[in-house]
């Protein structure tokens, strides 16, 4: 719980509010660092911050001030339910509040509360969007049997996914975990490559086996792969089959061609979800080979049961200088980061 006071004692919409929390133990870990979390708030939102051990006074505009009071406030109670918070948690509730304000048509004069971002929970460890897109993802993967996320690496669209299939695995509402990707980015064939299938597979699926190891105990994942409770499976290998009781997850899915895509999305079986990640600006098909991914896109919108999710590089998620590295890449305009 917080509590709001203006320098009369009441509450204001001025430029200066002071902010006081009740746990202590927890005002150090919401300041961060050497208060860099505070730092960060100034930065992005163009504030001043002076903490005094759990009060804290904010500086600035009125929404800006206000929009601060409402990141503190949600950041703080992410502590309280026990979810750690760091810079990324930071600038995630930023967005979110920043982006629901933009969506504002009229005025008002309500004070807002905390923002309600969208979580993905595990024994191991909480996930809380830390973009718009990310909070639509995550809902969309809740409500929908099919769900396309697509857009530019560091946006989170792998991660969210095989964390969401961790989740649904772990309350017993699935049976098994299927992971696949189309092993064309080196220019071999599964065949020449040295090892069992999974070996063979392993270098590919390398991000997907990072995100379970985040979200599951290690001898958990280990045991799930050995009873094929979660599975790794090459594209071509999916021919024939009925995926039934699961969560599957076709990875760098713009490699794959009209045929491949066609194929993996008609696998579809009872009480599972598929989730479709790529960036179809990274196509590294063969010339004059269509993108299957690009075509399922125009195909398939608006279909009811299937959303598609679109992330930019405002979405990123990753070192902020991955962002700039991307809109340079795309040819747009730098933005600053402040």
């Amino acid at each position: 719980m917080t509590k709001t006071w203006s320098p009369e004692g009441q509450q204001t919409t001025t430029n200066d509010v002071e902010l006081a929390f009740e746990d202590n133990r927890l005002v150090s870990q919401l300041y961060g660092e050497f208060d860099q979390n505070l730092a960060l708030i100034e930065q992005k939102l163009g504030i001043q911050t002076i903490s005094r051990g759990n009060h804290v006074i904010l500086s600035g505009s009125t929404v800006a001030v206000d929009q601060a009071r409402r990141t503190l406030e949600t950041l703080y109670e992410m502590l309280e339910n026990g979810q750690a918070v760091t810079p990324g948690e930071v600038d995630g509730v930023i967005r979110m509040i920043l982006t629901e304000d933009s969506q504002l048509t009229l005025p008002t004069f309500e004070k807002r509360g905390r923002v309600r971002m969208a979580q993905i929970a595990t024994r191991k460890s909480t996930i809380v969007a830390r973009s718009p897109a990310q909070d639509g993802y995550i809902r969309a993967m809740d409500r929908q049997e099919l769900v396309f996320g697509v857009g530019p690496a560091g946006t989170g669209k792998t991660y969210l996914a095989v964390a969401y299939a961790a989740t649904l695995l772990e309350r017993g509402e699935i049976n098994r975990i299927i992971l696949s990707r189309p092993a064309v980015e080196a220019g071999e064939r599964l065949g020449f490559l040295p090892g069992d299938m999974k070996d063979k597979v392993d270098p590919y699926l390398r991000p997907l086996y990072d995100a379970l190891y985040d979200m599951m105990q290690p001898e958990i994942v280990e045991r799930c792969l050995e009873s094929q409770t979660i599975e790794v499976a090459p594209l071509a290998f999916m021919r024939g089959r009925t995926l039934s009781n699961a969560v599957v997850i076709l990875d760098e899915a713009q490699n794959t061609t009209t045929q491949q895509m066609k194929m993996f999305l008609t696998r579809l079986g009872e009480n599972s979800k598929m989730i479709v990640t790529g960036d179809p600006s990274q196509v590294d098909l063969p010339r004059g080979v269509p993108s299957g991914l690009i075509e399922a896109l125009d195909l398939l919108e608006g279909v009811k049961g299937i959303q598609i999710t679109r992330f930019t590089d405002k979405d990123v998620v990753r070192h902020a200088l991955v962002s700039r590295i991307i809109r340079a890449y795309d040819g747009k305009p730098q933005e600053d980061d402040g």
